[in-house]
């Protein structure tokens, strides 16, 4: 079943540039019936992997800036051990409110990225590093809170208000969130956030799926696969906010 999850979760992040754990950490609660915490810590540690292929890929493309990637990476392998920390200090129902949250932030996220437009004058010198040291802080954390890469997040930032191409942001965040998401897995796995076997079958799924994604992408019309995509995600979202307080159970929904 976990090669499964990590399939679809590679497919959809394949299909629409964005990273898997929104589609992995509700399978994982919802069939695999594992804790929240411990879905959040196993699919970071996944998604490493999906950061390192993708960075790749865009790498031999010559779409990544090595420069702003680091300037991203080294703020997030701070913030990503707290968000983590904290992750781990929320009681369940907290933190799937919270995740619910952050899946409606992404579908926003999912639709708006088609019509980001390029900035008339882009940030440069010293306000450009410092907006990307800042934004490296924020996705850290919430790479270490959600169970995600944020590079939704980073490629946001990048496009609207640094004034890179959508392909050098997607590539660059690719490379950033792998520091971040080893330190942030790292302490989930301190605090026994991850369950390791789930692993075996999560890490090729998703290699191969986010594979077979990036390839349909290439011939299905990405306006309504987003669409879709953000409609499911928002249903989710709502199963998750809709969580009662000291709730222990999964979202039988899903």
């Amino acid at each position: 079943m976990s090669l499964f999850i990590g399939l679809a979760a590679g497919i959809f992040g394949g299909l629409v540039g964005l990273a898997g754990g929104a589609v992995m950490i509700p399978l994982m609660v919802g069939f695999l019936r594992i804790g929240q915490h411990k879905a959040h810590g196993t699919s970071l540690v996944a998604l490493v992997f999906t950061g390192a292929l993708g960075a790749l890929i865009y790498g031999m493309n010559h779409n990544v800036d090595i420069m702003a990637a680091v300037l991203l990476a080294i703020p997030a392998m701070i913030t990503a051990r707290m968000g983590a920390r904290y992750c781990h200090a929320l009681p369940e129902w907290k933190l799937r409110r919270a995740f619910g949250t952050f899946l409606m932030f992404v579908s926003v996220l999912m639709v708006l990225k088609l019509y980001l437009p390029y900035p008339v004058v882009p940030l440069s010198g010293w306000a450009k590093v410092a907006l990307l040291i800042l934004t490296g802080f924020l996705t850290g954390f919430l790479a270490g809170l959600m169970g995600v890469g944020g590079g939704a997040l980073m490629i946001v930032v990048m496009v609207l208000i640094g004034g890179y191409n959508q392909h050098m942001a997607q590539g660059s965040a690719l490379l950033a969130i792998i520091p971040g998401g080893m330190v942030g897995a790292y302490t989930h796995w301190r605090l026994g956030n991850t369950e390791g076997y789930l692993l075996k079958g999560l890490i090729p799924g998703i290699l191969a799926g986010t594979w077979v994604g990036g390839s349909l992408a290439n011939v299905l019309p990405e306006g309504i696969l987003r669409a879709i995509f953000a409609v499911v995600l928002v249903w989710i979202g709502i199963q998750y906010l809709r969580t009662p307080p000291a709730a222990n159970v999964c979202v039988e929904e899903l």
